[in-house]
């Protein structure tokens, strides 16, 4: 026999029959105008087990309620209103955000509640359809839709957050490598603009007599380096022309 349902609970035994060792997924049951709720706590990160909360409705209309949210229709609508505040306190990490670890966190705890949301919001529109013209069932699905679109809102606003950061740092490396490009490529046009210059100063600075020493001077000396200059302009010109397709 099933511990999931409190066994002091006159429910319908075809309940107890369909309830395993735990509560499993959250669903609606009815069954000769009894309506059992089998739904769950708000979810934690990281832990993959789900605390249950089980609901029961008479056909007199009298509720019950069990787990950490009890009460009758009042733990129901307790419940809804954890998830409501759970939701929240995502929406104001994603808001306050600036790191990619803080959207990622955010997202990271976000998740689950989406996933339970939605699936609160499914078995209350079930439970909806099951007992026609409940004005109180009718206020908690409507709740917990807005429960569910506030979370995906949230984890839409969270994984954009995410995506920016990593865009916006992707373009921050684009610029350095694309700074860092230019800055070589100065360097290599400063160099070789002297490089003429500084090839036959040390081939002419060699200490052998070649007989250039004195002769023609001093205009040997000057045209040596106009030519020197003539060929580093000439080298950097063709480094800073662009290649033909």
């Amino acid at each position: 026999m099933s511990k999931v349902i409190p066994h002091n609970w006159e429910v319908p035994a075809r309940f107890r029959e369909r309830m395993g060792a735990s509560a499993g997924k959250q669903r609606a049951m009815l069954h000769e105008g009894h309506l059992l709720l089998v739904l769950h706590e708000v979810p934690t990160p990281g832990d993959i087990t789900r605390k249950a909360m089980i609901a029961w409705r008479s056909p007199e209309g009298a509720w019950k309620s069990s787990g950490a949210s009890k009460g009758g229709l009042l733990g129901v609508r307790a419940l809804v209103e954890s998830y409501a505040k759970a939701v929240a306190e995502v929406e104001d990490r994603v808001e306050r955000a600036q790191r990619a670890a803080e959207y990622f966190a955010a997202l990271h705890a976000v998740t689950p509640l989406v996933r339970a949301a939605r699936n609160l919001h499914k078995t209350l529109q079930d439970a909806r359809e099951a007992v026609a013209g409940d004005v109180e069932l009718i206020t908690l699905r409507d709740q917990a839709y807005e429960v569910e679109r506030t979370a995906e809102i949230v984890q839409a606003d969270a994984k954009s957050g995410l995506d920016f950061c990593i865009a916006e740092r992707a373009e921050h490396q684009a610029e350095t490598s694309e700074h860092i490009a230019v800055s070589g490529h100065k360097l290599n046009l400063l160099a070789a603009l002297f490089f003429p210059i500084t090839a036959l100063g040390s081939l002419f600075g060699m200490n052998f007599i070649h007989g250039f020493e004195s002769r023609y001077a001093p205009f040997l000396f000057w045209a040596i380096v106009v030519f020197a200059f003539m060929t580093g302009f000439w080298i950097r010109a063709s480094l800073d022309r662009k290649p033909k397709r």
